[in-house]
């Protein structure tokens, strides 16, 4: 269905919006004001969120969706990949929903605007920062810029339905969590999230046992996962690294005093449930990757400040933490926050 009042698509001509964004973990959670937004303003509409299924728990009991399509990535590797997609995607196409229904892809892949076309809706949009040829297989583009934060590049969309998304509206349903099976963790506790996959992003032992010597004797939990985790002492240390799920991380977001991390999925989920977050970025730009809540802070090239805050000299640096920095990020975090 088109529509006649200069919007990409009128919504109210709409029963279903099928939400293309399966990974990765940031991304989802950069996601989520876009489909908040879109249900605020359309009460009538079901949403289903198509998500890889290590993810989903991020997104089960959203009171925004109606269902939680899971989209079986690891299923598509190899020369076959994209043929066994289409496939995939045009069994979909057969299950049971509610006509008619607009896709929206936020993922802007070339797999992610297949799964969308083949999905069989009409119109399917996406936005003009869409990769692998994605947008040539788009009703209509969306201009975005490149530059703005992702939650931002986002909400464009959303404009684009006509949808306000005022600042002040911008908000972010995630699940209380759980807490970690068999732990019993003290009060006011600081979170340190220190690894991540992204090359160059990880704490080194040192700066990680600095940060932590220097909380001593304030509680410190580490989560995260990683295939070589440091060996850090400290009485005050509580190592939950490789035992926590994605639910028993929330959890901890939420019931910690402040958390710092690494640029990196956890980071996006604690900047949304909380003020006291600081993101640390070595090579990544934080304007357009670090924390969106702008209450929030990011070590970057030797300083501490808002993400909005960082030149484009300082953008542009790959400096890494090192146990000098720990020190001054620590009394950062222990003068502002404890």
């Amino acid at each position: 269905m088109s529509s006649s009042n200069g919007l990409v698509a009128d919504l109210a001509q709409f029963r279903s919006v099928f939400l293309v964004k399966p990974s990765s973990l940031g991304d989802i959670v950069h996601t989520l004001p876009a489909a908040h937004f879109i249900k605020r303003a359309y009460p009538h509409l079901e949403l289903r969120w198509m998500c890889n299924p290590e993810w989903m728990p991020l997104l089960e009991g959203n009171p925004d969706l109606t269902e939680i399509v899971p989209f079986p990535r690891g299923e598509f590797k190899g020369l076959t990949a994209l043929p066994k997609l289409y496939q995939w995607a045009r069994a979909l196409n057969a299950a049971p929903r509610t006509m008619p229904e607009i896709t929206l892809d936020f993922q802007g892949l070339m797999r992610s605007a297949l799964t969308s076309l083949a999905r069989g809706t009409d119109p399917v949009i996406g936005m003009s920062d869409a990769r692998e040829g994605a947008s040539l297989l788009y009703r209509k583009v969306v201009p975005v810029n490149k530059q703005d934060h992702a939650v931002d590049r986002y909400l464009t969309l959303v404009r684009a339905l006509g949808i306000d998304t005022a600042p002040a509206g911008v908000e972010f349903p995630l699940p209380e969590g759980t807490c970690p099976e068999g732990e019993t963790l003290p009060e006011d506790f600081i979170l340190l999230h220190p690894y991540s996959r992204g090359a160059g992003k990880s704490l080194s032992a040192e700066v990680l046992q600095t940060l932590c010597d220097c909380f001593a004797p304030r509680p410190v939990v580490i989560a995260g996962k990683s295939s070589t985790p440091h060996e850090i002492t400290g009485a005050h240390v509580i190592s939950l690294m490789n035992r926590t799920s994605l639910s028993g991380l929330v959890w901890l977001i939420r019931q910690s005093r402040a958390c710092i991390s690494v640029d990196s999925g956890p980071m996006h989920i604690s900047s949304a449930l909380q003020p006291r977050t600081l993101g640390i970025h070595t090579w990544s730009n934080p304007r357009r990757v670090g924390p969106y809540n702008h209450a929030a802070y990011v070590w970057k090239a030797g300083r501490i400040a808002h993400r909005s805050e960082f030149s484009d000299e300082e953008v542009r640096s790959r400096q890494m933490m090192d146990a000098s920095a720990a020190r001054r990020t620590a009394d950062f975090v222990l003068q502002n926050w404890c």
